[in-house]
């Protein structure tokens, strides 16, 4: 058994991947074999992440806020602090805070065997969030 009473500093959302501002806190990343990856990312009104996929999936659990979420294809759908998400391997999807709240969830996700944890595809904003011919 292994206890973590400290953790990395918080690090801002990359520009390439989130729109608006997006703070992530790295929570647990076990050492080899496990593939385990745990965020708590925290979104401001209005930013949201690029349409993106994970290679086995990605769970969401909403901690505080309102949010939204769209797996391509789908309609824009509205999540709420208790809510948990889950997309299937390879969905193509986005998630963010709505325009007027903050939005915090908890992200978890397995990596691939080369340690990536998700494909990125194009930015949304407001006109293209609904787009899903964009995702890629």
């Amino acid at each position: 058994m292994e206890i973590t009473r400290t953790r990395p500093d918080s690090r801002a959302g990359p520009a390439e991947h989130f729109t608006g501002t997006v703070w992530l806190d790295e929570l647990a990343a076990p050492p080899a074999p496990s593939r385990l990856r745990l965020f708590s990312v925290h979104f401001a009104p209005g930013a949201r992440t690029a349409w993106h996929r994970h290679p086995h999936g990605q769970v969401l659990h909403v901690t505080e806020g309102v949010g939204l979420v769209q797996r391509r294809g789908g309609p824009v759908e509205e999540i709420r602090a208790g809510d948990t998400v889950w997309t299937a391997p390879g969905e193509w999807h986005w998630h963010g805070a709505t325009p007027g709240t903050f939005m915090t969830h908890l992200a978890l996700v397995e990596a691939a065997e080369d340690g990536t944890t998700a494909d990125w595809g194009c930015l949304t904003d407001d006109r293209t969030a609904g787009d899903a011919e964009r995702a890629v």
